[in-house]
């Protein structure tokens, strides 16, 4: 299993020393919230770009906004891993084509109320599956164990498609459910709160590994 804490529940002002804690990851997760797709206003390229600069880890962007095409580029960083945008977002094709574009692996994420379906005519263009196990846009909250159903149905479509997707989780996960998650058949989970909530980050990252 591999391992994308969120940064979100990190210590901002002391960016630098809560990111050499979580150096044992395999992923740094950015969800970046535009105040309109979701709720909530997290922070833009800027912070970023300084989050990019302080750490060896790829990062894996998540871009919660309703128009990503005018925010990918600023997200296209050296050490960008994936940018993930919603199905339920404007653009998606022209979106999936403006990361191609910059050598990134593309992201596409359902929202737990969005069904798998919506999202297979684009599986043979994207390098990752984001299911939510919240809804996006709040941190804190109970993981949905039913959503384990739609990873189930995306590693079938994968196995029976031939595709090369990755398959990643997002929210409300720990120590309690990440075995539920691995029989699933998840790739990658992100935890925010169960990992930076814990005096020992690197314990808290190898009992999710």
């Amino acid at each position: 299993m591999k391992v994308a804490p969120s940064v979100l529940t990190a210590d901002f002002s002391q960016l630098r020393e809560e990111l050499t804690t979580i150096e044992t990851a395999d992923y740094i997760h950015l969800d970046i919230m535009d105040g309109h797709f979701v709720p909530n206003i997290s922070f833009g390229p800027a912070i970023a770009k300084t989050i990019a600069s302080k750490t060896r880890l790829p990062l894996d962007v998540h871009l919660m906004v309703t128009d990503p095409c005018h925010w990918i580029e600023g997200f296209a960083f050296e050490n960008t891993a994936f940018i993930t945008v919603h199905i339920e977002a404007h653009d998606v094709k022209e979106s999936i084509e403006l990361i191609r574009k910059h050598e990134i692996g593309v992201g596409l994420s359902i929202k737990p109320k969005t069904t798998v379906e919506s999202i297979v005519p684009f599986l043979s263009d994207v390098d990752l599956v984001l299911v939510m196990t919240v809804e996006p846009g709040f941190g804190g909250q109970s993981f949905m164990p039913d959503m384990m159903e739609k990873v189930r149905a995306l590693k079938r479509i994968r196995e029976d498609g031939n595709h090369r997707f990755l398959i990643e989780v997002d929210g409300g996960i720990g120590d309690s459910n990440i075995d539920l998650v691995k029989d699933a058949g998840v790739d990658i989970v992100v935890a925010g709160s169960y990992v930076f909530n814990k005096k020992d980050r690197a314990k808290a990252i190898r009992s999710l590994k």
